[in-house]
């Protein structure tokens, strides 16, 4: 090889490309010389030629001439073997068309290609895609009665307050956990400021000569000292506080003794300082809760969500932020008092009856519930600002198509007391399903397109505020990843009925589970059990500000869903916010059946979840919002109707608002032509189409408020002049202008961004 290799260089060398030499003449012009050189270091010889140029030898060109012949033969033959040992070789193996596998690593997805040869293993058949009726199966296999009664033991704990050592060890045991299911889990600290009684001067209440020194209290009251004459205003709903007008009973300057329900304790506040109360005072009543006398009720007063001393901020560190607070703060004193000393309360309060048509007789033995307005009493609230640190806790279960797209399981950890119903349920469940999931990924080859996050929060007594601070740390990405969020706190609460608040967006979605998922006691489905006849009317309650899914919609625009199983003719658990929320007492409202019920409510979290993040479209019905927001729209409507007939409104058309709605059902009608044109196995095209659908929520979101003063800016779940509701209420006219106008645009806004790409906008 070395003597081919050296004559077929000579050969090459005997014609060399022209060298230039740059040559200087006297009178500085240069003129360039072209040799051609055979490099050989020999002296120039001019022979029969151009200067420095020498044939080869006759005998020697002709002997180089056959070497380099005879390699180029051999190079050639030894190509021709190697190129038919080869096709020899592929017309051994099986002939494969599939695509190159996807393989998620972290968050990094690598394509990777492994060849199989006719000496190895022949080749795997072909993965079939698991069909709906096989996911819906296993799902039922993995969770079990006895394996819930085991977990629902594990977490069971005396107590795990926010924030204390109890509740992050229950954080570190939810890791581990995940940990172990390979979930890569994650945490996210928050250093939050919560409100507590002060264990050296005790929150009071003055009555006369009585004196109440009561153990339980209402978080981010006002602290203070607060007197008036002491009304009974029923549950503090507005209708209610005018039953006390329409009595010549003044609220204004007024202490208003409430009893809990109906709404939430913010609201209750709210309304009473919207009057012109001085204070509150809260109890329980039996005739919705029916325990001891002197059990201490617990709870919180923000009419908001999240640190209220950091309002549109996370609270990663209080430092960076300016000193502010929540609009939802109460600005005056709030104090809960047990039945027994309400009852020396309303024993002797004096003032008119009540007509019985208003309902303000509750269920203490022996009383005449009296308005009163006559005798002073006195409260004095000292509670304290405490800095907590608390943790969120997150695992996830990685999508193979689309893994930066995700649904969100999450459950509160924390509680009062026990929190057996609150906390410890739903964590059971969040941890049951993570590892069902696991199973069918690992074991049946269950491969969802999209990611599911499971989420453990902290400080949720204190008003979702482990949850808020999350979603305010994360807004410019969850908006655009999380499809859905589906909260797990109180899915049983008792057996009997079934109950659930969410967006439009989800209302097929939770009908098709129910259809689905059986009935735990009975023979057929949770559906026919609500009866089959609107079951919408049945099933769906509307969302409060109180509800642990609610931020999620109002404040973040993630279609959101909350669901109980209940017991029949009740609207709340009466054991919510006391130290009786324990596994007894769950165990007798779902007469011993507590780890059934929660496996029913297990299926019903996970087939949602599950069918998001199979389906190649997802599971989110835009048309089921066109009856809501009608009814929204028609509301303003005849308000401004109204006005322009009184004069009171001028130059103002209602029919903008209605020709934007049009916009907005000509928008979901699209939708709709386009899933029938599309091939639905075409990824591409169903990812456009998802991002469409998930526009919807997040732009019916007020752009035209601040979070800081309006965090829940939905347009039509929200709370603040800006919403459809309060504009149908409103009595100033320049600002119902100014509200109707920029109601009008959020609403047109959101129909555009469901049409998609900005040249299909008409």
């Amino acid at each position: 090889m070395d003597r081919l290799r050296s004559a077929f260089n000579r050969v090459i060398k005997n014609k060399q490309y022209s060298r230039f030499t740059l040559h200087s003449t006297e009178d500085g012009e240069g003129h360039a010389e072209i040799k051609l050189s055979d490099d050989s270091g020999e002296p120039d010889d001019q022979v029969d030629g151009s200067p420095s140029f020498r044939p080869a030898a006759p005998r020697q060109h002709w002997r180089n001439l056959c070497f380099y012949v005879l390699g180029m033969l051999l190079i050639f033959g030894i190509g021709y073997m190697i190129a038919y040992a080869s096709q020899n070789k592929h017309q051994g193996e099986p002939v494969r068309c599939e695509p190159q596998a996807k393989v998620v690593t972290g968050s990094q997805t690598q394509v990777t290609s492994a060849p199989v040869t006719a000496a190895a293993a022949p080749a795997a058949p072909e993965e079939t895609e698991l069909q709906w009726k096989d996911i819906t199966q296993l799902l039922k296999q993995k969770l079990t009665s006895q394996s819930f009664k085991t977990t629902l033991s594990d977490f069971n704990l005396p107590r795990h307050a926010a924030g204390s050592e109890e509740d992050e060890n229950l954080g570190e045991r939810i890791v581990n956990e995940f940990k172990m299911q390979r979930m890569d889990p994650w945490t996210d600290v928050h250093y939050v400021q919560l409100q507590m009684p002060n264990s050296e001067l005790p929150n009071s209440v003055y009555f006369g000569s009585s004196v109440f020194k009561p153990e339980g209290y209402l978080s981010y009251s006002f602290p203070g000292t607060a007197q008036g004459k002491l009304v009974y205003g029923n549950y503090g709903r507005k209708e209610d506080l005018e039953v006390l007008q329409k009595n010549n009973i003044g609220v204004e300057g007024s202490v208003v003794l409430l009893r809990a329900g109906k709404i939430s304790f913010a609201e209750q506040v709210d309304n009473a300082a919207a009057k012109g109360a001085s204070a509150v005072l809260i109890y329980p009543d039996p005739e919705q809760h029916s325990y001891r006398h002197d059990t201490p009720l617990y709870g919180h007063v923000h009419l908001g969500s999240g640190d209220p001393y950091t309002p549109g901020f996370p609270s990663f560190n209080h430092t960076q932020f300016p000193p502010t607070k929540s609009s939802g703060l109460p600005k005056i004193p709030a104090q809960t008092i047990t039945a027994k000393d309400a009852i020396t309360l309303l024993q002797n309060i004096s003032g008119p009856e009540p007509a019985a048509s208003s309902n303000f007789k509750g269920g203490l033995p022996a009383i005449t519930y009296r308005l009163g307005g006559q005798e002073n009493i006195t409260v004095e609230v000292n509670n304290i600002l405490v800095n907590k640190k608390i943790h969120n806790v997150f695992g996830v279960i990685k999508g193979f198509t689309d893994p930066d797209r995700y649904v969100v399981l999450g459950a509160q950890r924390d509680a009062w007391g026990e929190g057996y119903t609150k906390a410890t349920v739903g964590t059971t469940v969040l941890v049951e399903l993570a590892k069902a999931v696991r199973k069918m990924v690992d074991e049946d080859g269950f491969k969802p397109r999209r990611s599911i996050v499971f989420a453990s929060w902290s400080a949720g007594e204190y008003g979702s505020v482990g949850a808020t601070e999350w979603l305010e740390g994360y807004m410019s990405s969850i908006d655009k990843s999380v499809f859905t969020y589906i909260s797990l706190d109180g899915v049983v609460l008792g057996r009997g009925s079934f109950v659930a608040s969410a967006s439009p967006l989800l209302y097929s979605l939770l009908e098709g589970t129910m259809k689905e998922v059986q009935d735990p006691f009975g023979s057929g489905s949770l559906h026919s059990m609500m009866g089959k006849n609107n079951w919408e009317a049945a099933v769906m309650k509307p969302m409060t500000v109180d509800d642990s899914a609610y931020p999620f919609l109002a404040f973040a625009g993630i279609p959101s869903i909350s669901f109980h199983f209940i017991s029949p003719n009740t609207d709340s658990y009466l054991y919510y916010g006391t130290d009786l929320d324990n596994k007894d007492h769950l165990n007798y409202q779902t007469t011993q059946k507590t780890s059934e019920m929660t496996v029913a409510a297990a299926q019903v979290a996970g087939q949602m979840a599950l069918r998001l993040v199979h389906d190649h479209l997802l599971r989110l019905d835009t048309t089921r919002y066109g009856s809501v927001l009608t009814n929204a729209v028609a509301q303003v409507y005849k308000r401004l109707v109204q006005l322009s007939m009184s004069g009171q409104l001028k130059d103002v058309s209602p029919n903008w608002l209605n020709q934007a709605r049009g916009s907005f059902q000509r928008a979901t009608s699209g939708i709709k032509t386009a899933i029938g044109n599309t091939d639905l196995t075409d990824q591409e095209a169903c990812r456009i189409l998802n991002d469409r659908i998930m526009s919807v929520e997040s732009t019916l979101l007020s752009p035209y408020v601040s979070p800081t003063e309006t965090p829940f800016r939905h347009l039509l779940f929200g709370r603040g002049p800006h919403t459809l509701a309060s504009i149908a209420e409103s009595t100033d006219m320049e600002d119902l202008r100014i509200q109707l106008a920029l109601a009008t645009w959020n609403l047109q806004g959101c129909a555009n961004a469901m049409m998609g790409n900005i040249w299909d906008i008409n």
